[in-house]
This record gives C-alpha cells, sequence and structure tokens, in this order.
C-alpha cells in the first residue's frame, strides 16, 4: 500500500492508497484545495471546518448533477438502440418485400416469355 500527503486548506494530510493511484489521489487532493481556496476568496475567513463542510457540500452537488446527467444519457441511449433496432426491423421487413416483389415480377417475366414462346432469331442458326 502507498502513502502519499495531500495539503487541502494549508494542512498536510498524510494518506494511504493503493498502489499505482497516488498521482491519482493527489490530483484529488489539489482539487479539494481549490475549491476550498474558491470559498475562502468568495466567503473570507469563516472557519477550516465550515469551509470544508462547504467544499464538500458543492463537491457533492456537482456529483448529483453529473451522475443525474449519466442517467439522462443511458436513457437516451437507451431509446437511440431501441429505434435503431426498430430501424433494422422495418429495414429487413422492406428488404424482405422487395425480394418478394423481385421474384414475382421474375416469375411473371418468364410465365410471359414462355406463353410467347421462342424468339423468331433464337435457337435456329441463320447460316
Amino acid at each position: 500500500m502507498a502513502h502519499v500527503t495531500v495539503t487541502i486548506g494549508g494542512r498536510a494530510y498524510r494518506m494511504a492508497c493503493d498502489d499505482g493511484q497516488e498521482e491519482h489521489l493527489v490530483g484529488l487532493g489539489e482539487e479539494v484545495d481549490a475549491r476550498i481556496d474558491q470559498l475562502r476568496a468568495a466567503f473570507g475567513e469563516i472557519g477550516d471546518q465550515r469551509l470544508s463542510v462547504m467544499a464538500a457540500i458543492t463537491i457533492a452537488d456537482e456529483l448529483s448533477e453529473a451522475r443525474r446527467r449519466i442517467r439522462a444519457l443511458e436513457q437516451e441511449a437507451a431509446s437511440e438502440r431501441a429505434a435503431r433496432g426498430a430501424a433494422s426491423q422495418r429495414l429487413d421487413q422492406t428488404e424482405a418485400q422487395l425480394a418478394g416483389t423481385v421474384i414475382s415480377a421474375a416469375e411473371r417475366l418468364e410465365r410471359l416469355a414462355r406463353e410467347l414462346g421462342p424468339s423468331p432469331s433464337g435457337g435456329v442458326g441463320m447460316g
């Protein structure tokens, strides 16, 4: 297990993380620290604990909104997949109908050709 030190609100915190996750954890700490700095600039010195709670709430709000958007996008993607499936089915049905029409037309042409008999220039050699 790896250990890193993250600095948030001017205080250093030693934290454990899975091997290979050190850079990610440091980056998350930097994001939280930046959020606290933004809140401190907006509200002044209102206490570290209150700033931390406000930062956590604003981050949780962003996470909630991101989850809502993900759900909406997943629903939209599911609708698109369903529409694509329905369109594919209609295309298959149209192709089958078209194939049936072509076969029917070919059979009628063959029947007409048989009824008309051999062509005058076909079959018998001239020469």
